[in-house]
């Protein structure tokens, strides 16, 4: 019975196999790649994107491109997901990791089509990894205090030009540096530095402010603009009047009932205000709403109040200030409230904004100017990269040469290695060898030069020379050390990039059927196959 009801779901289903399964899965990877391969490298082209409702984008960031782009075929979505794991974990190289995973695909194929079985390459490709990851350990170098700004400049080169890359890399480096020193360790989180974005003035007028900033005013007017120093508490919820339960309703029957009503509305009111007081809260902060009949109680208490405040902020907020978000003003503990050095509000292009200093830490807030829409979204967006690498390089401060160099380096490694391999597996190193040349080979050619010229030379001196850190320079099209140009990458981006793009080929060199469903799911129909088995 059950298998018949299969049986069926199956007819309504086509399927691919084996070896036309695995070249439609490197024909999409491929077509994903050359999307973006023309990005790579400080002379990359941008891309115009174009959404549905005319809105005009023009980027040099990969994740973006890919995010933007309207993918159906499943192995270009898992590539999809890699690119952006990549910018999650390193802030950059996502191109890189995308060209890369289609590259080691298309070499796989290549031998496959010779008799190699999948299996044989993902062995290979593993071992190749695991060298891989080893050598860089082995060719990197620990960051000076020189290096920090020259390694973010680098991420940034062909996204934004030289004189915003050179403010927004001084920006995220001072800001980045600033939080490891007040934190308890060396780990910073980006997202803990809050960002806001001003449409007006110069990309040279953006900012590091110490304080959280929010682009908010005070509830009540009445109250101070400007508090010197205090008790906070930040409550997810609001004051506003407790909801009926569900389904319930008030019935009138006299006059007097309603004005009761509200009357004891206003009394429990009073008493959530009265605890707030009582905590001596000279700060109040709110996600929701709050009730008017509060307002005028807050003011009496002396509080000032800011509402309709994201959760994000007050996480924020919380750590700057030692202080714990919570959903009741009742019983309220002490270890709940925290404390602030100094509250101020400000006017800042006809918009009003409140920075508040917290005791632990402060927190800090970058504001970022832009004189239109476009130049504001590219700017936020190149920084968001330049704090993301400039925050890692604080966790792990070692970094790699640029410019091709690693590739080169780890291509040659992996051909001496391969060597030493006695079975087949060593085809599939000498193919993960091959397609690392690929980014120098990109980015040679996206600065003019010819790729493979540039491979066979730079390989060439840096075997002579027994010197991994000589890479292409594309402003004079030469061949110099890399740490003498300031040509600079962190370690966990080549690294997240050789991770991420060998599981990614290894999952797609894996896949050997493909079933693509002509119907939607449906639950099988067991009373009338009852009935059948029944006639």
């Amino acid at each position: 019975m059950a298998r018949r009801e299969h049986e069926r779901i199956l007819q309504d289903t086509e399927r691919e196999q084996g070896h036309t399964a695995l070249r439609n899965n490197v024909r999409a990877a491929l077509a994903l790649a050359d999307a973006v391969r023309s990005t790579i490298g400080p002379l990359g082209l941008d891309k115009m994107l174009l959404s549905d409702d005319g809105d005009v984008q023009v980027t040099n960031d990969g994740v973006t491109v890919l995010e933007a782009a309207k993918v159906e075929h499943p192995t270009a979505r898992m590539l999809i997901s890699t690119s952006s794991v990549q910018d999650d974990e390193a802030r950059d190289g996502t191109s890189s990791a995308i060209v890369l995973t289609a590259e080691l695909l298309l070499n796989a194929l290549d031998w496959i089509d010779r008799g190699i079985h999948p299996s044989v390459m993902v062995a290979g490709y593993r071992i190749a990894m695991d060298h891989s990851l080893i050598a860089i350990e082995d060719i990197s170098k620990p960051m000076e205090e020189t290096d920090h700004i020259r390694i973010v400049s680098t991420s940034l080169a062909g996204k934004v030009s030289e004189d915003v890359r050179r403010i927004l890399s001084n920006l995220a480096v001072e800001t980045a540096s600033i939080a490891a020193n007040r934190g308890s360790s060396k780990h910073v989180d980006p997202d803990l530095i809050k960002r806001i974005i001003i449409r007006g003035g110069r990309i040279a007028d953006s900012e590091r402010v110490d304080g959280i900033v929010l682009r908010k005013t005070r509830l009540d007017s009445q109250t101070p603009n400007r508090l010197d120093g205090g008790k906070v508490l930040l409550l997810d919820g609001g004051l506003d009047p407790k909801e009926l339960s569900v389904n319930a309703s008030i019935r009138i029957t006299e006059p007097g009932m309603m004005a009761r009503f509200l009357q004891r509305q206003k009394l429990e009111m009073k008493e959530r205000v009265d605890a707030i007081a009582e905590a001596g809260i000279d700060l109040l902060i709110v996600r929701d709403g709050i009730h008017e009949d509060a307002i005028p109680m807050l003011r009496n208490a002396g509080i000032v109040t800011y509402r309709r405040v994201e959760r994000t902020d007050l996480e924020l907020i919380a750590r700057a200030c030692g202080a714990r978000i919570v959903r009741d003003v009742q019983g309220i503990r002490s270890e709940s409230v925290g404390e602030f050095n100094s509250v101020n509000e400000e006017r800042w292009e006809s918009i009003d904004h409140v920075r508040i200093h917290g005791s632990v830490g402060s927190g800090q807030t970058v504001v970022l100017r832009g004189s239109t829409d476009a130049v504001i979204d590219e700017v936020s967006r190149a920084f968001d990269d330049a704090i993301g690498v400039a925050c890692g390089l604080q966790d792990e401060p070692k970094m790699l040469p640029g410019g091709g160099a690693i590739q080169i380096a780890l291509a040659r490694r992996l051909r001496a290695h391969a060597t030493t391999i006695p079975g087949r597996e060593q085809l599939a190193v000498e193919a993960y060898a091959a397609a690392l040349e690929s980014i120098p080979r990109a980015l040679a050619e996206n600065s003019g030069l010819d790729g493979l010229d540039q491979i066979i030379g730079l390989t060439a001196a840096q075997t002579s020379s027994s010197n991994d850190w000589l890479g292409i320079d594309v402003t004079d099209r030469s061949i110099h050390p890399m740490n003498e140009r300031g040509v600079l990458e962190p370690v966990r981006i080549a690294r997240q990039a050789i991770t991420g793009a060998t599981e990614s080929a290894i999952s797609v060199l894996r896949i050997g059927d493909i079933l693509w469903a002509k119907q939607d799911a449906q639950m099988p129909d067991w009373q009338s196959e009852l009935g059948q088995d029944e006639d």
